[in-house]
């Protein structure tokens, strides 16, 4: 099924290349993923803040989709769109 929400965490080692790619690969079933930010990783609002934006970026380089990142407290949801979306008119 594919709302089940998958878990991960951010530890001491902070945002890695493996850690981007096991989400791009959990992308491919799910399109939400719950990221925890441990104490040992950071215990600062903006640099959760900056986590998310890299993690969402990293994630649109690669599939070439747009993600979302809602913050509560320390914990990151992402979110894959389904649609792409809707340019403006000019």
């Amino acid at each position: 099924m594919k709302t089940k929400l998958v878990n991960f965490e951010i530890g001491k080692k902070g945002l890695t290349r493996e850690f981007i790619d096991a989400i791009e690969k959990t992308f491919k079933k799910h399109e939400l993923v719950k990221v925890s930010v441990l104490k040992s990783a950071t215990r600062n609002k903006e640099e959760t803040r900056k986590i998310a934006q890299e993690i969402c970026s990293e994630l649109k380089n690669k599939e070439n989709k747009e993600f979302t990142a809602k913050i509560i407290g320390f914990t990151i949801f992402i979110r894959k769109w389904r649609k792409k979306p809707k340019q403006k008119k000019k």
